[in-house]
C-alpha cells in the first residue's frame, strides 16, 4: 500500500506510476474521497472535543438547577424547565451530529480503502519504461564454456535436441496422461527419477539457501485468510488467479486460499507486529507446495511442466530496515545466490531486467531470470523447436509497499515505529526448472546427466537412463 501522505504531496507520480504499468484506477475520485475523509474526521473530533467541553460545563449547572426546581414557585419552575432542557439538548443534538459524521466517514472509508489498495507503488527512476514485456531489458548472460548461446543446441553438442516432454516420457520421469485423469489439465506425477530429482533440487537448494548463506528456514502454512492474500498485494488484483476455499458457506467464520507462494506465509507472520531494529535484517527460507489457476494463460505453455497449476518452490524473503540502499543491496544479494544456484548446475541462463509494464502492482523493480531450454522457441522446418529463453526466477525489491499493508514496523534507534522494507526472490521453483536441466544435460544415447552438485542427493546416481528408470504400470 502507498503512503496516503505522499499521495496528497504529489498525485502525478502516482498516476503516472499506474499508467506507466497499465493499471487503471481512480486516483482522483480516492484524492476526493480522502479530502472528504479528512473534513468529516476533523469535524467529527472538533464535536466530540465540544462535547467533553460542555459535559464538564454543564454537569453542575444541571445540577444546581434541579436542585432548585424543588423549592421553586410556578414563574420560577417553568424558567428553570426551560433552560434544563435546553443544556440538556445541547449534548444529545452533539452526539446525533457525531453519530452522522461516524456515518458518513465509515461510508466513505470503504470506497477510500479499496481504491488505496488498488493504487500501484510506483516504479524506481532507474527501471525502463515499456508498454508490455517486449520492453524488457537484457542485462547480461551466462553460459559454462561447454555450451555457445551463439550456435545451436546441435552445434554445440552434436546431435538434435529432445524436448523436456519427450524425455520424460522416454525416461519415465513424469506421468502426465494419469494426473490429468486425477485432476484435469495442467497436473502432472512425478514418477521415479523424476521424483527423486524434483526432491533433489528442492534439498539443494534449500540447502545452499539456508547453510551456505545464512536464511533461516521456516515452514508456512500454504492455506491463508484473505488478510495474508491482500497485506502481500496479491489481492485484490490477482483473485482470479488464487484457489479459493469457501470455508464461509460451510459455517466457518471465514474464507481461506491456497497461497501461489511461499512468500504470503513468510510475510504474513510478521503481520501487525512491531520488530525490535536490532533484530533487522529477518532473512527467511522456506520450501512449500505452491498453487496457481494460471487463468487465462492460455497457448504453447500449456504442455509439458511449463505452466503447471501445483508446484514446489524454495523462496527467499528479507526483511530489512527502510533504507533504499540497503534495500537496492539485498536485491543484488539475492540475485547472486541464484546466479550461484544455476552456475553449479550449469545451466545457460539472463538477467532481465523487467520495464513498467511488466513489474506488477507490488514492485518498484523486478528482474527476471530466465534459463536457456531448447526445447522451446519457434519451430524450424522440420517442425522442432529451436530454443529460447525462459522465466525460471523472479527477484523483487517492495520498500515498504507490503509492509504496510501488513502493518509491519520496526522501532528505530530513536524508538519510533518505521513502517519495513521488504523483498522477495525465487530460489529455485521445481518441477518448471526441470526443463532447462534435462534438457541441457541430455545427451546422445537419450540419457540425461545428472549434475555433480545434485549426485549427492540422488544417492550417487550420475546418469538416469531408461533402463534404470522406475516404471509407474
Amino acid at each position: 500500500m502507498i503512503d496516503i501522505k505522499q499521495l496528497r504531496e504529489n498525485p502525478q507520480r502516482f498516476i503516472d506510476g499506474a499508467a506507466e504499468k497499465n493499471i487503471s484506477v481512480d486516483i482522483t475520485t480516492l484524492i476526493d474521497l480522502d479530502e472528504q475523509r479528512r473534513l468529516f474526521t476533523r469535524q467529527r473530533e472538533e464535536h466530540r472535543a465540544e462535547q467533553k467541553k460542555i459535559s464538564k460545563e454543564i454537569g453542575p449547572q444541571i445540577g444546581k438547577l434541579k436542585g432548585l426546581l424543588k423549592s421553586a414557585g410556578e414563574e420560577e419552575r417553568a424558567e428553570f424547565e426551560t433552560t434544563l432542557a435546553e443544556l440538556e439538548a445541547k449534548p444529545v443534538a452533539l452526539k446525533n451530529e457525531i453519530q452522522r459524521l461516524d456515518d458518513s466517514v465509515a461510508q466513505i472509508e470503504s470506497k477510500w480503502k479499496a481504491l488505496l489498495l488498488q493504487i500501484p507503488q510506483p516504479a524506481d527512476p532507474d527501471v525502463p519504461r515499456g508498454t508490455s514485456a517486449d520492453d524488457n531489458v537484457q542485462l547480461r548472460t551466462w553460459n559454462p564454456k561447454s555450451y555457445d548461446l551463439n550456435q545451436s543446441f546441435a552445434e554445440n553438442r552434436g546431435f538434435e535436441p529432445k524436448t523436456h516432454i519427450e524425455l520424460l516420457h522416454a525416461l519415465e520421469l513424469a506421468d502426465f496422461e494419469r494426473g490429468v485423469k486425477m485432476s484435469g489439465t495442467r497436473h502432472y506425477m512425478m514418477t521415479g527419477n523424476g521424483m527423486r530429482l524434483h526432491q533433489a533440487m528442492l534439498r539443494f537448494a534449500f540447502d545452499l539457501i539456508t547453510n551456505e548463506h545464512g536464511f533461516t528456514p521456516m515452514s508456512v502454512p500454504v492455506i491463508l485468510r484473505e488478510e495474508c492474500m491482500v497485506g502481500t498485494g496479491f489481492f485484490p488484483t490477482g483473485r482470479e488467479q488464487a484457489y479459493h476455499i469457501e470455508e464461509s458457506q460451510r459455517g466457518a467464520g471465514h474464507d481461506l486460499f491456497l497461497a501461489g507462494t511461499g512468500e504470503v506465509g513468510l510475510m504474513g507472520m510478521y503481520a501487525d507486529e512491531i520488530l525490535p531494529g536490532n533484530k533487522l535484517p529477518i532473512k527467511m527460507a522456506t520450501v512449500s507446495t505452491c498453487f496457481r489457476r494460471e487463468a487465462g494463460a492460455a497457448g504453447r505453455d500449456t504442455a509439458g511442466l511449463y505452466r503447471i497449476h501445483q508446484f514446489d518452490k524454495v523462496e527467499q524473503v528479507v526483511i530489512c530496515k527502510a533504507d533504499e540502499a540497503e534495500s537496492r543491496s539485498w536485491h543484488k544479494r539475492m540475485l547472486s545466490i541464484v546466479e550461484e544456484l544455476l552456475q553449479k548446475l550449469e545451466l545457460p541462463y539472463r538477467l532481465l531486467q523487467c520495464c513498467t509494464a511488466d513489474l506488477g502492482s507490488k514492485n518498484a523493480d523486478m528482474i527476471d531470470i530466465e534459463c536457456w531450454m531448447p526445447g522451446r522457441g519457434e519451430l524450424d522446418a522440420n517442425e522442432r523447436p529451436q530454443g529460447d529463453w525462459g522465466e525460471t526466477h523472479s527477484a523483487s525489491r517492495l520498500y515498504d509497499y507490503q509492509c504496510r499493508r501488513l502493518n509491519t514496523r520496526y522501532r528505530d534507534e530513536e524508538g519510533n515505529t518505521v513502517f519495513a522494507h521488504s523483498l522477495n526472490n525465487t530460489v529455485l521453483a521445481s518441477p518448471r526448472i526441470l526443463i532447462p536441466l534435462i534438457e541441457m544435460h541430455q545427451q546422445k544415447d537419450g540419457s540425461v546427466a545428472v549434475p555433480a552438485c545434485l549426485q549427492p542427493y540422488m544417492n550417487g546416481l550420475q546418469v538416469l537412463e531408461a533402463c534404470t528408470a522406475t516404471t509407474t504400470a
